[in-house]
């Protein structure tokens, strides 16, 4: 991924823009610090909609002879 000034990348957007669609990213710096990176509207999309650890849990498969049996045993004492 290549790195380019502030100043630069607004002297030639459209070729910035052009780079991300093609899938080549863009690391935006600003001062010498890496401030945005310029990415293609599909490349967000994917990025953005990644699902939480709960919903992948909630789409799997699962079939109760897939989990465990749960331990009938007493609970422990515990001293505090």
């Amino acid at each position: 991924m290549r790195e380019i000034q502030l100043r630069d990348a607004k002297a030639s957007l459209s070729a910035v823009v052009d780079d991300a669609v093609r899938g080549e990213p863009a690391i935006i710096t600003r001062h010498g610090k890496r401030a945005a990176v310029v990415v293609s509207f599909e490349e967000w999309e994917r990025l953005s909609h990644v699902p939480s650890f709960g919903q992948l849990l909630m789409a799997a498969p699962l079939v109760p002879v897939d989990l465990p049996e749960r331990s009938r045993s007493p609970l422990r004492q515990a001293d505090f």
